[in-house]
């Protein structure tokens, strides 16, 4: 595939972050139960999964499954947890040599969700391409209010003092030490939240909202999205005459 809207190469964002929204919209806009726009939407992850490796994404960050949808109607929720079961293939991460893992507390998901997220995983431990991260029973407030608990136990335990709590600190005790924080976040179907979502790793991302919901999101509306970020100056609290001279 052409990329579209003249993207520049050297200047594709190393990390993206997307809210995957409108799966259920986009299947009752259609007559068709919730769970439709879920499989179709899993569908669309491979797609975008594929054009993010082709393009040269380093991390790619998917928000599948949050600790408040939990409280979504328990067939709509068993319905996710089935399509993570029998959804979740090693083919198209071996197909683009990317790696797979996770974020979030897996141990409260059904054992067979929890199994094929953990084959998966093991499965493309060796690829380097790209890595491909689901945000599965995951929020950010219960990911920092996880790392304050583990800084007071290490206190309690006598390895850590006041002075060692720093952003290093704090970043490398969060779900996500393993990779960059995201360049860009993309939150499709709408909604202009980032609803608890990588709170701390976003401080500086660029944030793209588009109506498009996630089943129609495809592979021009990722090229408009890097797009957009491609024309802003990113100053991490510098003025842009400090960014432009370097």
């Amino acid at each position: 595939m052409e990329d579209k809207f003249e993207l520049d190469r050297n200047n594709i964002p190393a990390s993206v972050a997307i809210i995957m929204d409108g799966n259920g919209r986009w299947a009752q806009e259609r007559g068709l139960p919730r769970s439709s726009g879920h499989i179709q939407g899993v569908e669309n992850v491979t797609l975008i999964t594929s054009e993010c490796a082709r393009l040269g994404v380093k991390f790619l960050t998917m928000y599948t499954f949050s600790t408040e949808n939990w409280n979504r109607p328990e067939a709509e929720v068993g319905a996710l947890m089935q399509l993570v079961a029998d959804k979740l293939e090693d083919e198209i991460f071996m197909k683009n040599d990317v790696r797979f893992r996770y974020i979030g507390d897996i141990e409260r998901l059904p054992a067979p969700a929890r199994r094929r997220v953990l084959e998966c995983m093991e499965n493309t431990k060796n690829n380097k391409r790209m890595t491909a991260v689901t945000a599965l029973n995951y929020s950010s407030r219960w990911e920092l209010t996880k790392a304050m608990r583990d800084a007071v136990r290490e206190a309690q335990a006598g390895r850590l003092t006041p002075d060692d709590i720093n952003e290093d600190y704090v970043s490398n005790h969060l779900e996500t030490s393993f990779m960059t924080d995201p360049d860009l976040l993309i939150r499709t179907g709408g909604e202009l939240r980032i609803s608890n979502y990588l709170l701390w790793q976003c401080a500086y991302s660029e944030f793209y909202f588009c109506d498009t919901y996630w089943p129609d999101f495809h592979e021009e509306d990722l090229h408009k999205a890097i797009a957009a970020y491609q024309q802003r100056q990113r100053r991490f609290g510098k003025t842009g005459e400090q960014v432009t001279k370097g």
